[in-house]
């Protein structure tokens, strides 16, 4: 299955992105895609999509990652609801006090 994602580029500590389409057979790390269809540079807040590109891919049954479908909602390539892509809070257990041996 084709999916449109975040590739990671830039040196460290100094992130940027290209939103790529790949394959969901290659993990993220192995750099390998098929097309570029944008770039995204968190620290100047600069975002450059191609919405045609995506839309085609999209309409071809390509999948958008979470992060990359509430991108999309915002800038309004696409219609619909974001998504929450942070992890769920698990409720905090509170500690046992240590007993004291006597």
């Amino acid at each position: 299955m084709l999916k449109i994602r975040l590739q990671r580029i830039g040196r460290k500590n100094d992130p940027s992105f290209r939103v790529v389409l790949t394959d969901s057979k290659h993990s993220t790390k192995s750099g390998k895609f098929l097309e570029i269809l944008g770039t995204y540079n968190p620290k100047a807040g600069e975002k450059k999509l191609d919405g045609d590109k995506i839309k085609y891919w999209m309409s071809k049954g390509a999948k958008c990652s979470d992060t990359m479908h509430n991108f999309l909602v915002h800038d309004k390539i696409i219609e619909g609801k974001k998504v929450n892509v942070l992890p769920k809070k698990k409720p905090t257990v509170k500690r046992k006090e240590l007993k004291v041996k006597k």
